[in-house]
């Protein structure tokens, strides 16, 4: 039997589930990404399985101006994910606070932490990188 994990928008409109995630996660502290989650870090995985079970018509996306895509609930405005410039919605990186569950995910990095804001402090216990994404 395979374990499936759902989550939502804030709304309830946009329903998911996914199979699993990638082993590597992380918290990403662009200006993008903290002004898309309104919060001091985004924190977004990579997932296996993925089946949108309601709310597919409520989906919108932001192609930003270096072409990367967020998605978000077009209803509550929940910010659901990212994929890079060009990618179909299937390779979309879930945020992994729309999850209504716990996870089976282990945050392993902090990336762009050059651009995190002044009152926010970085994990003393992860692998920081400034400027670029960990490989």
């Amino acid at each position: 039997m395979t374990t499936k994990y759902k989550g939502t928008c804030l709304c309830g409109s946009i329903t998911f589930s996914v199979e699993g995630f990638s082993e590597q996660a992380a918290h990403c502290y662009c200006s993008m990404c903290r002004k898309f989650h309104g919060a001091a870090f985004g924190t977004l995985v990579a997932v296996n399985g993925l089946k949108w079970l309601s709310g597919v018509d409520q989906l919108k996306d932001y192609v930003a101006p270096n072409g990367t895509i967020r998605t978000f609930c077009n209803t509550c405005g929940s910010s659901l994910g990212f994929r890079v410039a060009d990618a179909p919605i299937e390779e979309i990186e879930l945020a992994i606070a729309s999850f209504d569950e716990d996870i089976p995910v282990n945050i392993d990095a902090q990336i762009y932490t050059k651009y995190k804001a002044n009152w926010c402090e970085l994990q003393n216990d992860l692998p920081a990188f400034g400027d670029e994404r960990k490989s």
